[in-house]
């Protein structure tokens, strides 16, 4: 314990095991609870502090003090008889409950953060004995849509263990809590979900037309009901007509009018109106211009200035500024 790298907390709770319990009391009293916590946490990790560092540490608090010897307490058992006589029995218990919760000491209060249907799975196979101590130590709330959900045969007989459970030694419970906390972490319990249609529509409508269609034709041979989702909800260029006048011009203030000619090489005619009739008459003048004296150009740039298009209506579409519908929806722009 060197006081030049201990923290505030760690010298009060040094400073107050040099007191007395009841004078340490008397201060707890003044204290507020994240005070208490934080002093608490450091208290209950000393089992016994050099005479030495306990006189630099109450330099910092007074001018003097009676050196003694080495301080043998234990730092847990002066803590909960300090909180016990400082605090009524409720506020007493809650805070030593909290300290525990920090340590890791209350078997099963992970749970808390724990699906139920994730504890259930783990827990469903073991004996009714072991099920009913372990439902005793969960949240009521959590215990209580376990049970709900296991088989109708085994609710009452686990319900009767857990009455007549009494005393179950401590080494068991943590045996138990460790294992199938062990189990647990094995498993990703905040895993979110990937994949499916929204995903693969995605990555579609980012993919070149030839990529889209190769992929397409190998959905469709394999799994013909997929590939008929996947084309309902994709958004190609064309689906742009069914953006309103507003959303449109939107759209168009994000596009460059390079990209804009090259977009518009293969539109259908009433994709082609649709922007001229949101451009100012002087742009939609120099874009038709732009048009007649551009030459051939290939596919596939054709395409990624299509794509661009579509992703600048996508990030509209994100923060809120127009409303997009898929491919074949009557969704337009509201």
């Amino acid at each position: 314990m060197d006081p030049n790298k201990m923290t505030g907390p760690e010298k009060a709770a040094v400073f107050l095991l040099s007191l007395g319990e009841a004078e340490a009391a008397q201060i707890f009293k003044k204290l507020s609870d994240s005070e208490i916590k934080k002093i608490a946490t450091a208290m209950a990790a000393i089992k016994n502090v050099p005479p030495e560092v306990a006189d630099r540490v109450a330099e910092e608090f007074v001018n003097r003090v009676e050196k003694k010897d080495n301080l043998s307490i234990g730092g847990q058992t002066f803590l909960k008889s300090v909180v016990g006589s400082a605090f009524e029995q409720k506020q007493a218990d809650r805070i030593l409950r909290s300290l525990e919760m920090e340590k890791g000491g209350i078997p099963f209060e992970w749970s808390h953060d724990v699906d139920a249907g994730l504890l259930r799975e783990q827990i469903i196979s073991e004996h009714p004995q072991t099920i009913a101590m372990i439902l005793a130590h969960l949240p009521p709330e959590k215990a209580s849509e376990i049970l709900a959900t296991l088989p109708d045969d085994k609710k009452g007989d686990i319900a009767i263990r857990i009455v007549k459970l009494g005393q179950v030694p401590a080494e068991i419970v943590r045996e138990v809590d460790q294992t199938l906390r062990r189990e647990l972490s094995q498993i990703d319990s905040n895993a979110t979900e990937v994949g499916g249609i929204d995903a693969v529509v995605d990555i579609l409508n980012n993919l070149d037309r030839a990529s889209e269609e190769l992929i397409m034709e190998t959905i469709e041979e394999e799994h013909s009901e997929m590939a008929g989702e996947i084309r309902e909800k994709m958004f190609v260029f064309e689906d742009l007509n069914k953006v309103d006048d507003r959303g449109m011009r939107e759209i168009l203030k994000k596009v460059e009018n390079q990209q804009l000619a090259l977009a518009m090489k293969t539109a259908s005619e009433e994709m082609k109106q649709k922007i001229l009739g949101n451009l100012s008459s002087r742009a939609a003048e120099m874009l038709l211009e732009d048009l007649e004296v551009m030459g051939p150009v290939r596919l596939a740039e054709v395409e990624e200035a299509q794509q661009v298009i579509i992703r600048a209506a996508k990030e509209l579409e994100a923060d809120g500024t127009i409303v997009l519908g898929g491919k074949g929806k009557e969704d337009v722009l509201v």
